[in-house]
């Protein structure tokens, strides 16, 4: 670490502290050179990757677009605010644990109907209309088709 005062590049730690929130390392430091003590901050910084579009262009990832998509999806559905931040929480760390720094409005736009096919049917109908771009009421059936399959069984069935 460089002295802010002489600009020295060697510093020794003299103290390190934990703050109170867990998330930051505060450290005293002292330069060997003229001898004068400064403080600096450690946190994690978690960089989002950027979303790239369709069309090519890029965006910074924006947690209340997302929200939005979500709110519109679930329009006086009855869904409870929490399950909603859960779902955004998932596709948040999902985005994280992908450790890229861009990611495809493709990938994101599948996460969130994963999210909403969980959440609610009659969102996910929704998101699926304006993601997919539905040209007409057959796209519309094939999705409902789609969601009223039963959900296949596990397990074995005994011969008989």
């Amino acid at each position: 670490m460089k002295c802010p005062f002489c600009g020295h590049a060697d510093t020794q730690v003299v103290d390190s502290r934990v703050g109170e929130e867990g998330d930051t390392v505060r450290r005293r430091r002292r330069c060997l050179a003229c001898d004068k003590r400064f403080t600096t901050y450690e946190t994690v910084e978690l960089r989002m990757p950027q979303i790239v579009k369709t069309s090519g262009s890029r965006a910074e990832f924006d947690e209340a677009k997302l929200r939005i998509s979500f709110t519109r999806a679930l329009h006086k559905r009855p869904v409870p605010t929490e399950l909603v931040d859960a779902a955004i929480q998932r596709i948040t760390q999902r985005l994280l644990a992908l450790g890229e720094r861009e990611v495809a409005s493709r990938a994101l736009g599948q996460m969130v109907m994963k999210e909403l096919y969980k959440l609610d049917k009659v969102a996910y109908i929704r998101f699926a209309s304006v993601y997919r771009d539905f040209k007409d009421v057959d796209d519309f059936r094939d999705v409902i088709d789609e969601v009223a399959k039963p959900a296949p069984r596990r397990g074995r069935t005994a011969a008989r």
